[in-house]
């Protein structure tokens, strides 16, 4: 038992000191206040790869490089190495920095479409606040309306075609939501805003549909006073969405609705006029 400790033991140490001999061999380059040497050695990683080492090495030099013709090349590589290692906000933020500040580079297109990429690449799905997915179609535009003639246009407006989807269905979804918890009036508010903000949406009778319904329900819920106004506003969305969609499948429930909102109207006003 005693010779296997005893020969294990060296193994042991010399992995150690192999380890940290390869660990203070970046240490030492890190620290060595010698730029030159850093940055060689910054874009040798970047040229294999290593991302991370790479990143914390250019890090280091980008003050020293600050003004001199090494810095451009220098900081489209740090933009980079953020966007490999996926993270994407800071990909953004240095690409975008890059595109303003080294305005006559031949990276400048480049860098100004990976900066909008990077946003696009951050948008979360429908369910979730669509900050990025904004700032996306925004860095997309300002791609398109600054490199007119790029051919990465036409890839732009896809882009910002499939992020406006999904806008739209976030304000779908939050218009269903207020209908399902019986807030009507923002249901119909919601879903109203969405057809300005998205007139070419495919979900139109969807959501002209979903406001009669709101409407209906709105007016049925009310007070006595205000049934008669709501009632008569009922109409008139029925009248929206039959001259937009005469040959909806929906259209049998729209003229119940309707047919239901008259009958009220009918009592409201012979109660009005027999009161009086």
């Amino acid at each position: 038992m005693l010779k296997i400790k005893n020969s294990i033991f060296p193994l042991l140490l010399l992995s150690i000191v192999l380890m940290s001999s390869c660990k203070s061999s970046f240490e030492k380059l890190r620290t060595s206040n010698d730029p030159e040497r850093i940055l060689v050695n910054a874009n040798k990683y970047y040229n294999e790869g290593d991302y991370l080492k790479a990143q914390t090495l250019y890090e280091i030099v980008l003050p020293y490089y600050k003004g001199k013709k090494q810095a451009e090349e220098l900081y489209y590589k740090f933009a980079y190495t953020y966007y490999y290692l996926e993270d994407y906000i800071l990909a953004a933020h240095y690409f975008k920095s890059y595109a303003n500040s080294f305005t006559n580079s031949e990276h400048r297109e480049e860098a100004l479409y990976m900066g909008a990429y990077s946003e696009y690449l951050m948008s979360p799905n429908p369910q979730l606040d669509q900050g990025e997915t904004l700032k996306a179609i925004d860095d997309f535009q300002l791609f398109v309306n600054t490199f007119p003639n790029s051919d990465k246009v036409e890839t732009c407006n896809r882009n910002i075609d499939e992020l406006r989807k999904k806008l739209e269905e976030k304000a779908y979804n939050a218009g269903e939501l207020y209908y399902n918890i019986q807030s009507y009036v923002s249901a119909i508010v919601t879903l109203e805003n969405m057809l300005k903000d998205y007139p070419e949406t495919d979900r139109e009778e969807d959501v002209r549909f979903l406001i009669l319904k709101a409407a209906y329900k709105y007016a049925k819920n009310s007070i006595y006073e205000k049934k008669e106004e709501r009632y008569s506003e009922t109409i008139e969305k029925y009248k929206s969405f039959v001259k937009k969609f005469p040959q909806s499948k929906r259209i049998s429930k729209a003229n119940k609705i309707n047919k239901n909102s008259l009958l009220e109207l009918k009592k409201l006003k012979y109660d009005k006029r027999h009161k009086s």
